[in-house]
């Protein structure tokens, strides 16, 4: 271990009587930079674009409270019960009709396996499939999310590269080959393929068959992750890596973004050998997800007309897009972003010279909060990017917090000008007060 490792290691475990008795999967855990966050971005005087957090207000909640104290008379013994370690059967043949929208239409009620939420799933896929030194291919930059569990699990993650088509085939495949050589097992690519976090660009309809071509040559699993799948602003959804192959394909979708990530409900399909592990995996872990949050879900998806709903949202998120998309360009058009189609995120490329995470304590003085984008790296790699989330500030609070961002970046700037530095480059971003040559 390095002697900065070291250091950190010794701050972290300060007075802990029961350091030396961890596992060793234990000590490679570490905090996300967007949990991290939380504590100053959620100060109403902050604008926030760092969390992905959707924006619920829309919800019909006085008639859905309504439905639920209903559901709660006659079902409660139950809601308020154990369940069964795959999920409730209800709700595993309501999923049926959403993943029918993106072509997956070969699954039954039997092939879902209820979690809770996608980063439970995440951790049940890998904790099948993965030993320590196992390698994960995964696009760069990555969820931050899926990182954590990675390495919690002591994997190694190989980042495969993309451009604004998705994840590219070659790449792919040439990580592949290259880990082989090196005597690495590659358990299986995990990949977001639409609307991409944090990137923000979408898997092409052309590519998808090759990168299931590839997986297939090289008995590789595909992890699809797709929680914005159904949020395309013009209403377009892509067909599933999952609707293409049946038997490659571990497909991973959630309630979170399409409804109430409070509910903590997500599901996946996997071929029966897999399915059959996940599902010992999950009663191993809980038990059971949660009757009550399952009912809930079921009773909005069979009462509502949740496809009306999700359509406005689109709506609501691709007005907010824009409107960020206009302020970038009026306050930070010395900066390069992708535009997504749908989702939630807009990833920015800040000049050269600059340092996104030595720059966030600067920016929180300023009322305005984003993610680095070191956060979606595990190799220290993406200091030169920032992500940005439009889904839950309000179009001006959204224009606010660009134009926040801009006196931050323009001062920074400045001082690269002068002195060839941003900085301090490598502060705690989760401390407001942590001191720079620019505060405003």
């Amino acid at each position: 271990m390095s002697e900065t490792a070291n250091t950190t290691s010794s701050k972290m475990i300060k007075n802990d009587p029961w350091f030396g008795s961890y596992a060793d999967r234990a000590e490679v855990m570490r905090a996300s930079e967007i949990r991290a966050l939380f504590a100053v971005a959620s100060r109403p005087e902050v604008v926030s674009l760092a969390g992905g957090m959707p924006y619920l207000e829309y919800m019909p909640f006085q008639e859905l409270s309504e439905l639920i104290a209903k559901m709660m008379v006659d079902k409660g013994d139950i809601a308020w019960q154990y369940g069964s370690a795959q999920g409730d059967p209800h709700l595993r043949e309501d999923v049926l009709q959403i993943m029918e929208l993106e072509g997956i239409t070969d699954v039954q009620p039997d092939d879902v396996v209820i979690s809770n939420g996608s980063q439970n799933a995440l951790d049940l896929i890998t904790r099948i499939m993965c030993n320590p030194g196992d390698v994960i291919l995964a696009e760069a930059p990555n969820y931050v999310g899926a990182l954590g569990v990675f390495q919690a699990f002591q994997a190694e993650v190989v980042n495969v590269q993309l451009d604004e088509h998705g994840l590219i085939p070659e790449s792919f495949e040439q990580s592949i080959i290259e880990q082989r050589k090196l005597g690495k097992h590659v358990k299986f690519l995990y990949t977001v393929p639409n609307f991409h976090n944090p990137a923000g660009v979408t898997m092409s309809v052309e590519r998808r068959p090759r990168i299931l071509e590839i997986a297939r040559k090289y008995h590789v699993l595909v992890v699809e992750d797709n929680p914005y799948g159904l949020l395309g602003f013009d209403g377009q959804t892509y067909p599933a890596l999952r609707s293409m192959d049946s038997q490659n394909v571990v497909y991973l979708s959630s309630f979170s973004k399409i409804i109430a990530p409070g509910m903590r409900i997500a599901w996946m399909v996997a071929p029966p050998g897999i399915r059959h592990k996940l599902v010992l995996a999950n009663e191993a872990s809980i038990l059971c997800p949660s009757n009550m949050s399952q009912f809930t879900i079921s009773t909005y998806l069979d009462n509502f007309d949740w496809k009306k709903q999700i359509n406005d949202y689109r709506g609501m998120y691709k007005e907010r897009c824009e409107t960020m998309d206009a302020a970038l360009r009026e306050y930070l058009p010395y900066c390069t972003w992708n535009k997504p189609k749908g989702g939630f995120y807009i990833w920015l490329r800040i000049p050269d010279g600059l340092d996104s995470r030595a720059m966030l304590p600067r920016a929180i003085t300023a009322k305005v909060a984003y993610v680095a984008g070191t956060g979606f790296y595990n190799n220290g790699e993406g200091s030169d990017h920032m992500r940005l989330s439009f889904c839950y500030p309000t179009p001006d609070r959204i224009r606010e917090g660009v134009r926040r961002l801009s006196t931050v970046m323009d001062a920074e700037r400045e001082t690269v000008e002068l002195f060839g530095t941003s900085g301090n480059p490598d502060p705690d971003p989760r401390d407001p007060e942590t001191p720079g040559p620019h505060t405003n």
